[in-house]
């Protein structure tokens, strides 16, 4: 017997067969415990570990896509002065094949957003939505709900489906009683 049980001199004592059955299946349950404990620990770790690597992976899918957040951000309002040009040339038979161009530059530039995921949004006719508009001004406007998008100075931009930037609108609002 390797596990032998010593007596106060050092020599091995001799058990009872129940004695040392009893014995050994005292021993067998503190091991049997045991194993469950390291295995506890052991499912709980890699599960922790899991759960890292999980959240690690959307972190670093989230950094990618907003990114070039700031930079694209910059971007925007030379959209917006190509926008103005064109209103401004439109009216202008001398200035057809100016405006020809600045149209293709500004296509160029919205398809290459959009392949970073910049995407403009529609306001006009639209309730106002304080997540995707900033209202600029207010005016009384027959036929329109209150609180109805009348007008857009500035274009939205979504970038993968979360406001880049809110458009500046204009609200409608109820008409003075005068």
């Amino acid at each position: 017997m390797n596990d032998d049980i010593l007596d106060p001199d050092g020599d091995a004592l001799v058990l009872e067969p129940e004695e040392e059955i009893r014995r050994l299946r005292d021993a067998l349950e503190a091991k049997t415990r045991e194993a469950e404990e390291h295995r506890d620990r052991y499912l709980r770790a890699a599960a922790e570990f899991d759960n890292s690597r999980k959240r690690a992976a959307r972190e670093r899918e989230e950094y990618t896509r907003y990114a070039n957040e700031s930079l694209l951000r910059e971007i925007l309002p030379i959209l917006d002065n190509f926008e103005r040009a064109l209103q401004a040339a439109r009216g202008e038979p001398a200035a057809a094949a100016v405006t020809a161009g600045v149209e293709l530059t500004q296509r160029e530039l919205l398809r290459v957003l959009e392949k970073f995921g910049v995407t403009p949004f529609p306001s006009i006719g639209q309730p106002f939505d304080p997540e995707r508009h900033e209202a600029i001004a207010r005016v009384p406007a027959q036929g329109r709900p209150e609180g109805t998008v009348v007008d857009e100075t500035a274009r939205g931009y979504l970038l993968n489906g979360r406001v880049l930037r809110p458009a500046m609108v204009t609200v409608a609002s109820t008409p003075d009683p005068s």
